[in-house]
Protein backbone atom coordinates (compact mmCIF):
# COMPACT_ATOMS: atom_id res chain seq x y z
CA UNK A 1 0.00 0.00 0.00
CA UNK A 2 1.52 3.37 -1.06
CA UNK A 3 1.13 6.38 1.29
CA UNK A 4 0.68 9.93 0.30
CA UNK A 5 0.70 12.71 2.36
CA UNK A 6 -2.66 14.92 2.43
CA UNK A 7 -3.29 18.44 3.93
CA UNK A 8 -6.54 19.07 5.19
CA UNK A 9 -7.62 22.84 5.41
CA UNK A 10 -10.98 23.25 7.16
CA UNK A 11 -11.27 26.96 5.68
CA UNK A 12 -10.81 25.49 1.82
CA UNK A 13 -13.44 22.46 2.77
CA UNK A 14 -15.78 25.58 4.07
CA UNK A 15 -15.29 27.73 1.03
CA UNK A 16 -15.91 24.41 -1.08
CA UNK A 17 -19.43 23.38 0.67
CA UNK A 18 -20.12 27.54 0.58
CA UNK A 19 -19.67 27.30 -3.42
CA UNK A 20 -21.18 24.18 -4.15
CA UNK A 21 -24.34 25.34 -1.74
CA UNK A 22 -25.00 28.27 -3.51
CA UNK A 23 -24.79 26.91 -6.99
CA UNK A 24 -27.80 24.30 -5.12
CA UNK A 25 -29.78 27.66 -4.59
CA UNK A 26 -28.71 27.44 -0.64
CA UNK A 27 -26.95 30.60 0.59
CA UNK A 28 -25.77 29.40 4.27
CA UNK A 29 -24.08 31.42 7.14
CA UNK A 30 -20.17 31.84 7.20
CA UNK A 31 -20.88 29.90 11.26
CA UNK A 32 -22.77 26.88 9.32
CA UNK A 33 -20.09 26.62 6.80
CA UNK A 34 -17.03 26.21 9.67
CA UNK A 35 -19.53 23.98 11.30
CA UNK A 36 -19.67 21.62 7.90
CA UNK A 37 -16.11 21.94 7.83
CA UNK A 38 -15.58 20.72 11.06
CA UNK A 39 -17.89 17.79 10.91
CA UNK A 40 -15.97 16.85 7.16
CA UNK A 41 -12.89 16.69 9.38
CA UNK A 42 -14.06 14.94 11.87
CA UNK A 43 -15.99 12.21 9.74
CA UNK A 44 -12.19 11.66 7.83
CA UNK A 45 -10.83 10.86 11.14
CA UNK A 46 -13.36 8.43 11.60
CA UNK A 47 -13.19 6.86 8.36
CA UNK A 48 -9.15 6.88 9.02
CA UNK A 49 -8.56 8.76 5.66
CA UNK A 50 -6.72 11.06 7.67
CA UNK A 51 -4.12 10.22 11.21
CA UNK A 52 -5.13 12.82 14.05
CA UNK A 53 -1.56 12.96 15.19
CA UNK A 54 -0.12 13.94 12.04
CA UNK A 55 -3.41 16.56 11.61
CA UNK A 56 -1.86 18.10 14.75
CA UNK A 57 1.57 18.20 14.23
CA UNK A 58 1.37 20.01 10.96
CA UNK A 59 -0.86 22.39 12.58
CA UNK A 60 1.75 23.69 15.40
Amino acid sequence: MKEIEVVIDTEEIAEFFYNELIKRGYVPEEGELDDLADITFDYLLEKCIIDEEESESEIE
